[in-house]
């Protein structure tokens, strides 16, 4: 009986932690990261157009990893 009732935890268990990987975490990162490099063009259009120079730091540091 505690074989069974052990599986059936197990079972669910891994039912639910399934199911709660879609939960839209990826899809709504992507939103943010496009909505983000969106905004940082129209932020260097707007700044260009006053004739305020834009600094650009391509430089990475330690903390700093490629995805």
């Amino acid at each position: 009986m505690k074989l069974a009732q052990l599986s059936t935890f197990a079972a669910a268990l891994a039912i639910s932690s399934v199911a709660l990987a879609e939960g839209g975490g990826d899809r709504t990162f992507e939103r943010m990261m496009t909505s983000n490099d969106r905004s940082m063009e129209l932020f260097v259009a707007k700044e260009k157009a006053a004739g305020n120079p834009v600094v650009v730091n391509d430089k990475k540091d330690d903390k700093t990893r490629d995805l």
